[in-house]
């Protein structure tokens, strides 16, 4: 969908959303694809704050960062719709997933190196092959299946949680992850129709707020539990009355 009309970044080489491209800034080529994304990196700034102020692993501060890294990429990819900025989007997205693969699984994993290493050399060895060859329905199934390997080890989290408000941050998770995915599915499927209507929805932008929220969620409920399993009593506050955060108290010996 470029349009006839100049722009700072040069022709599209990238995949293309539904949004008309460069109708607010010669500089921004998809503007509300990419302002939408604000939201994620301030809701993972505020997560880790959290995380360095109460001296959480150190993993769940480069789970917040990371965060930032992926939504920063993201903002650049559609700003620019450029192949390169692409990847810068979509290789995080990738070592995004084994970070919480990670996360999820490390706790319960009997050989302590075999998993970090594992995963640094995939996420390695995927970097360079995205790098070199294009395939954007593979990138995509991969994903989703990187996604599905997380769930169990999620749900089962889940049922073993008995805290209300943790198990409120995990139906959070899968609200906004589910609507996101509508969001994503509607604007991608029927983009042609919405092209036609007087105001677009941007179904691309509703996915990046929701996903934004979405992330904070999951990180939020894994601190829980993580805080949970090292027996520092953990509860869930909010600040402002709005965001929920986990609030610690460890033991003294610690």
């Amino acid at each position: 969908m470029a349009e006839a009309i100049s722009s700072f970044w040069g022709p599209v080489t990238s995949a293309e959303w539904c949004e008309k491209n460069y109708v607010y800034s010669s500089y921004i080529a998809e503007f509300f694809n990419t302002v939408s994304i604000i939201p994620g990196i301030l809701l993972a700034l505020i997560g880790l704050i959290n995380a360095l102020r109460q001296r959480f692993e150190k993993r769940f501060s480069v789970l917040h960062i990371s965060n930032m890294i992926l939504a920063i990429g993201s903002m650049l990819y559609h700003a620019t719709l450029q192949r390169m900025q692409q990847q810068g989007d979509e290789t995080p997205m990738v070592w995004e997933m084994l970070l919480y693969f990670y996360i999820l699984y490390s706790p319960d994993w009997h050989y302590r190196s075999v998993m970090p290493t594992f995963l640094f050399l995939y996420g390695a060895a995927f970097a360079i092959f995205h790098a070199l060859v294009r395939f954007e329905i593979g990138f995509k199934v991969h994903y989703v299946i990187l996604c599905l390997l997380c769930v169990p080890r999620m749900y089962k989290y889940y049922i073993y949680t008995k805290d209300a408000s943790a198990k409120r941050l995990a139906k959070l998770y899968l609200a906004t992850i589910s609507t996101g995915s509508l969001c994503w599915l509607f604007d991608r499927l029927f983009c042609n129709n919405i092209s036609q209507w007087y105001l677009n929805p941007e179904g691309h932008a509703l996915w990046h707020v929701l996903m934004g929220f979405n992330s904070y969620f999951a990180n939020t409920f894994l601190m829980f539990w993580r805080a949970q399993q090292l027996g520092w009593n953990p509860k869930v506050a909010h600040f402002m009355g709005f965001f929920p955060y986990v609030k610690i108290q460890k033991p003294k010996t610690q």
